[in-house]
């Protein structure tokens, strides 16, 4: 701890917190666990304060039930830390594009204070926002107060990431590692199938942007032959490293940020926060320039890589709920997809495994009750699971039901085709052109 800077408890620094104030919370492995947890021993004495955020991570504690009446959230995205309180009615979902966020805080949702993490000063003075610049940027340069939990286990990244200590109205140390995530340890045999036909898409020179889960990093796995690789991307994870050291991903063909990886958070293991720690190939951006369409279209051949929960027979693809139970967010997918298909030899793909862990298939007639429309069907051109690849583009309805069917999972080909004769009196001999 640097004794040149004033350091205050977490209780003397919270206490600028009021009944009604807007507080946002930094996301991601830069959550700011420490402060969450005093916050809430504040409970008894705040009422009506918001708490807005969009993907938190770890136990932030005051999404439990019993301080409903001391802090409302109102989130932009559910993660799975606060996907109860959404899902009981404790709290609020809106859901928007990641890309509109910084707008939002700037034109409609004034911040009365922004917890977040940061790296220790420099000699400067000035620290970082580590691997969650995204929308964090956009919330200190808005917020009235700053409160800055000091760590020195946060990495310092390049880019938009750093802010001077003059700007915090207070500063707690506390040390504690980052939360991690290790997607590659989840990978399962459908998924590295689905990497290898998505790799078979990309080529050499493209520019890629991974969406988060498994799927994204059984494409990275799938990537070793390939050359040039560029990468601009809402988030990266663990699945890059290899492929940077393999000399794969250079950024050497792309027309903006060249030899730069763009990017606007990380989230992984220990091993990609000391990787990307004042690592000069990686700048952590706004998000509402990483997220640009009108950006990501500039860089060539784009291939944007993203999930969902389930599609229907027609192209529709919810990514952000189960029927009517709120299961993430909008985030970036749709931003990227765009991006992707305005891109010079650009392709949006989305892809997802043909059903469940439970058996439950993905490729439905129709989606459940209640589900929301992330990704609209005249937005899909890819849709790959383990058995192919669907082209929608340009397609009919009769011509993109049939290709669904095609690529959904054997056992659930007979009931789909059943629900397209009812639709569209179409069997699966329909000759689609």
């Amino acid at each position: 701890m640097d004794n040149k800077y004033v350091y205050k408890s977490a209780e003397e620094a919270l206490s600028v917190i009021q009944s009604g104030y807007r507080v946002f919370i930094q996301g991601s492995a830069q959550t700011p666990l420490y402060l969450m947890r005093n916050l809430a021993k504040r409970a008894p004495e705040l009422k009506d304060v918001e708490l807005t955020f969009i993907t938190v991570a770890g136990d932030i504690v005051v999404d439990k039930p019993e301080y409903v009446d001391s802090f409302h959230i109102n989130c932009m995205f559910v993660s799975e830390s606060v996907r109860q309180a959404v899902n009981d009615g404790r709290a609020d979902f809106v859901p928007i594009f990641l890309s509109d966020i910084p707008d939002v805080f700037r034109k409609q949702m004034h911040i009365d204070v922004a917890l977040i993490q940061v790296s220790p000063p420099d000699e400067h003075g000035y620290c970082s926002l580590g691997v969650s610049v995204d929308v964090a940027r956009s919330a200190v340069n808005t917020a009235t107060h700053i409160i800055a939990q000091v760590n020195p286990r946060v990495p310092r990244t390049h880019g938009d990431s750093l802010i001077h200590t003059k700007r915090f109205t207070a500063m707690v140390w506390h040390e504690e590692e980052l939360p991690e995530v290790d997607y590659g340890a989840k990978l399962g045999e459908d998924e590295l199938k689905i990497g290898k036909i998505i790799a078979g898409l990309i080529e050499d020179g493209s520019t890629i942007q991974m969406g988060i889960g498994t799927i994204p990093d059984a494409v990275l796995k799938s990537l070793t032959s390939h050359k040039n690789l560029g990468v601009h991307t809402e988030m990266c994870s663990d699945g890059i490293i290899d492929l940077f050291e393999r000399d794969v991903i250079n950024n050497s063909q792309k027309r903006i940020h060249p030899y730069k990886t763009v990017t606007g958070f990380a989230v992984g293991t220990r091993k990609l926060y000391d990787y990307v720690d004042d690592n000069p190939a990686f700048v952590f951006i706004d998000i509402d320039y990483v997220n640009d369409p009108h950006v990501i279209r500039r860089n060539p051949k784009v291939v944007a890589i993203n999930s969902a929960i389930e599609v229907d027979i027609t192209g529709q693809v919810c990514a952000d709920s189960i029927g009517t139970r709120q299961y993430s967010g909008i985030g970036g997918q749709m931003d990227f997809m765009r991006g992707a298909a305005l891109s010079e030899g650009g392709k949006p793909i989305i892809a997802l495994t043909s059903r469940t862990t439970k058996g439950v298939s993905r490729l439905v007639p129709t989606l459940k009750q209640g589900a929301g429309v992330v990704t609209t069907r005249g937005h899909v051109h890819y849709l790959v699971t383990e058995y192919g690849v669907a082209y929608l583009w340009g397609k009919n309805m009769r011509q993109r039901a049939k290709a669904i069917i095609n690529i959904a999972h054997p056992d659930d080909r007979e009931m789909l085709e059943k629900s397209c004769w009812e639709r569209f009196k179409l069997f699966s001999d329909y000759n689609d052109g």
